[in-house]
């Protein structure tokens, strides 16, 4: 007589090969064929199958409805997260800035309005910045040292570089 543990394993294997295949095609229409998000979210999907074996519905087609639903939800909360977070931007090019070996009137002017700027910005934005852009440190380390999570330090650049923008604004 097999054990409960073969019992639920052998249910899991059967509601993964009886749906698996249909769920992801289900999964990758709702998500406009982004491969990889479909098939991490089918996958979690069927981790939270898993997780609730013992209570997933005894017919097949209630187990389908149940991880269809669940697929669906996992869809729309990952969907919301994304609009949630803050755009990410990339490296600042300030190779325009002077660097020592151009006297022009321009630069000049270029680098004063970018010092100036900088100046502008509270301690913690400046702080950030330098961290991120002139030391060059990796995000994942600047939020170990601060003791935040990387969302905050990105999110902290995002405000730190719109806030500079503005200060150059004319």
């Amino acid at each position: 007589m097999p054990s409960d543990q073969q019992v639920l394993e052998a249910r899991m294997t059967a509601v993964h090969a009886d749906h698996a295949r249909a769920l992801f095609r289900f999964i990758l229409g709702l998500t406009s064929g982004q491969r990889q998000t479909s098939e991490d979210l089918t996958q979690e999907t069927m981790a939270r199958a898993w997780r609730h074996v013992n209570g997933l519905p005894p017919t097949a087609e209630e187990t389908r409805r149940w991880l269809f639903t669940v697929a669906r939800r996992l869809v729309i909360d990952t969907v919301r997260s994304r609009r949630a977070r803050p755009v990410e931007i990339g490296v600042v090019d300030l190779t325009w800035a002077a660097t020592g070996h151009d006297d022009t009137a321009d630069t000049a002017l270029a680098t004063w309005t970018v010092q100036s700027a900088f100046a502008q910005l509270s301690e913690t934005h400046q702080d950030i910045l330098r961290d991120v852009y002139l030391r060059g440190e990796p995000v994942e380390r600047i939020a170990d040292r601060l003791g935040v999570p990387v969302g905050t330090v990105k999110s902290r650049t995002h405000y730190a570089l719109k806030a500079l923008r503005a200060a150059m604004a004319p």
